[in-house]
This record gives structure tokens, C-alpha cells and sequence, in this order.
């Protein structure tokens, strides 16, 4: 099989369901965001400080193929076989949160994204989830959108800012306190 069609040459391309839309569409730029987001968590999966998590990191990269999936269906097309998202996947993501959080100093500020490349990274991936989760939104506005693939976006930032902390204490870096000026 060629990896490529020319079918998208025009600058259109097939939702699942058959219709063409051009590659400017919101539902592309929506998936095509979560795609950015899977190969972000695969850059975290990557970190050595994750390796207790890789197996979790990929199960997420998992839930985001479904995620696009379903943001690739054409409206309407309810005979589209594509796996689903349930509301485990995102009790997943908070029995998670809950469990790093436990071990972490409560929270009194925001924090500055840095701190050592890593965590920069879990911080990268929080923005383009958010950024995901407002395109989705915005589809949603004009198509509806399953709301538990918006649930999950919302969780799965929550979830990277968490892993972002956690990594900060296991790496032993500085988690550095926004002090806004007086």
C-alpha cells in the first residue's frame, strides 16, 4: 500500500462516512490537534522519568486515536464502526491524578512552565491539549461533538499539569512560583 492517495491534492480530504471537506475544515483542524497531542504524550512516554508511566502514557495515546476517530466521523453516520470513548477513560485519569497528587506539596500559585526539559515537555502537551479541547468546542458550536471526547480533553490537561509536577519532584527540580509584580 502507497502511504500516498493524491485524492488530497486539491486540498480536500475524506471524514469517515465518505463526505470530502476541505483540510481548513474545523474537524480536521480538531483532529489534526489531537494528533499533535498523541505525538506529544509519545514524547513523554519517551522520558526516562516516565518509564513507570510508559505503559499508561501509551494507553492515553490509545484513547486519543479514539478521540480522533471520533472527530474524523462525518454528523450523522452512526454506522461508522470506530471504538468509543467510556467514562472509565476518564476515571482513569483522575484515579491517576489523585494518586501523584498525594505525594506533591499543595498547590498555592500557579507555576511557571520549566524547570528541566522534561516537565517542559508535560507543559508543551497541556497547552496543545487545551488548544484541542477549545477546537473541539468551537466544532461543537457549528457539529455536535460526543461531549465525553470534550470531558476527556478537559481531564487529560488536568492530568499533564499533574504529570508535570510529579516529573518536577522526581526529577528534583525547582518548581518555579509565579509571583505577579506588587
Amino acid at each position: 500500500m502507497k502511504i500516498y492517495t493524491k485524492t488530497g491534492d486539491s486540498g480536500t480530504t475524506s471524514l469517515l462516512g465518505g463526505a470530502r471537506v476541505s483540510k481548513a475544515h474545523i474537524r480536521i483542524e480538531a483532529y489534526g490537534t489531537v494528533d499533535e497531542l498523541n505525538s506529544y504524550i509519545g514524547l513523554l512516554r519517551d522520558q526516562q522519568v516516565n518509564a513507570v508511566r510508559k505503559d499508561f502514557l501509551k494507553e492515553i495515546q490509545d484513547r486519543l486515536f479514539t478521540l480522533g476517530a471520533e472527530l474524523a466521523t462525518e454528523p450523522g453516520k452512526d454506522k461508522v464502526v470506530k471504538p468509543s470513548m467510556l467514562e472509565s477513560d476518564v476515571a482513569l485519569l483522575e484515579q491517576a491524578m489523585d494518586t501523584m497528587d498525594q505525594d506533591l506539596e499543595p498547590l498555592k500559585n500557579f507555576v511557571l512552565p520549566g524547570g528541566h526539559q522534561s516537565v517542559s515537555f508535560a507543559h508543551l502537551a497541556r497547552c496543545v491539549c487545551r488548544r484541542a479541547e477549545r477546537i473541539a468546542i468551537a466544532l461543537n458550536d457549528q457539529e455536535p461533538v460526543d461531549s465525553l471526547s470534550i470531558k476527556y480533553l478537559n481531564r487529560l490537561s488536568d492530568y499533564l499539569f499533574i504529570l508535570g509536577r510529579k516529573m518536577a519532584a522526581e526529577l528534583g527540580s525547582e518548581e518555579v512560583k509565579w509571583q505577579p509584580r506588587g
